[in-house]
């Protein structure tokens, strides 16, 4: 026997004994509780998907999945944190449009690489974008807000999930596109951003349209437009962006789970098969469709892809509309 294949003999030896190691870990995966990282405040949109998915997935698994909020920075504290948790499972991430593309597209250093620090695990849920000020303000339709913003250039507020994340570059994109001006007010999460809308502490906040849905409906805030591929069921007389003129905003933004990266493929692979189960459940769906939200089940590879286009999209935001990076 030479050297050589010696040398190959034991090396094939000591994988085979990995991999016979790591089989019963895997095997027995889970076998406590997961915590899934929330990086925006409760009351959000991110908050609410979280929520619905994390009983049933707990559920699927044989383990409780605990909600954890770590909101600040548009969603980078959280991500950050989750990026650098241990790779074996037990940390899991809501990886989302706005922390997984705007943020880090926004920032000269980002603290995380959306791409490089996470394994994708599925999309959850495409959700639709509102517009939304106060249901008792003078600015009753999306031409009273851009005539007003125009006669009154920087009179008016809106407020954010925080400076980098989602509804801040959205609302950039907005101001862009309108030619206008108004003051940014960043938050840690849109939960407390809507409840200062409501107290009149801002003009207008770019929410999503699950966190604002109950206050839509009881007539505390007032929805303007929907970035949405047509009019949303439950507010029938709000166009769209695209009618208004401005297709650029009528695209609707992503809400994903993914793991750090390193996380064992058999894992990932399990934590997938997961997602496609809770996400075929008739109570899950409803309650995502509620929210005025569409359930998306992915292979892991698919959202993989789907991050890294929105990274690349919002990069390109960026520089076109000349935003100045945090």
């Amino acid at each position: 026997m030479t050297p050589t294949f010696r040398h190959a003999l034991g090396a094939l030896a000591f994988t085979l004994g990995l991999a016979c190691a790591a089989s019963p870990a895997l095997a027995a995966y889970p076998d406590h509780s997961l915590q899934l990282i929330v990086p925006y405040a409760p009351g959000g949109t991110t908050d609410l998907m979280a929520r619905i998915v994390a009983p049933k997935l707990g559920e699927v698994l044989g383990q409780t999945v605990v909600v954890v909020n770590k909101p600040g920075a548009g969603g980078a504290l959280g991500s950050a944190f989750a990026a650098r948790e241990p790779a074996d499972g037990y940390t899991l991430v809501m990886a989302v449009e706005s922390s997984h593309a705007v943020n880090p597209a926004v920032h000269e250093k980002s603290s995380y690489d959306p791409v490089k620090d996470f394994a994708p695990i599925s999309n959850l849920a495409n959700v639709m974008g509102v517009l939304d000020v106060r249901g008792d303000s003078n600015l009753k339709t999306f031409k009273d807000l851009v005539d007003a913003l125009k006669a009154k250039p920087g009179r008016y507020a809106f407020g954010s999930s925080g400076s980098g994340g989602y509804s801040h570059l959205f609302g950039e994109r907005f101001l862009s596109s309108t030619g206008t001006k108004m003051l940014h007010v960043p938050y840690k999460g849109l939960g407390p951003a809507l409840v200062d809308l409501m107290a009149g502490q801002v003009e207008v906040v770019f929410d999503n349209l699950p966190s604002s849905a109950g206050f839509l409906a009881s007539g505390k805030l007032r929805a303007l437009a929907v970035a949405s591929p047509q009019r949303v069921k439950s507010l029938p007389d709000v166009p769209t962006y695209a009618e208004l003129g401005y297709p650029q905003l009528n695209t609707p933004s992503w809400f994903g789970l993914a793991a750090p990266k390193g996380t064992p493929a058999p894992i990932l692979d399990k934590l997938n098969g997961a997602i496609k189960q809770v996400l075929s459940e008739p109570a899950v769906i409803a309650a995502i469709e509620q929210q005025g939200a569409v359930p998306d089940y992915t292979s892991r590879e698919q959202f993989a892809a789907v991050i890294a286009h929105s990274y690349e999209v919002w990069q390109k935001v960026v520089n076109d509309i000349g935003f100045e990076k945090l």
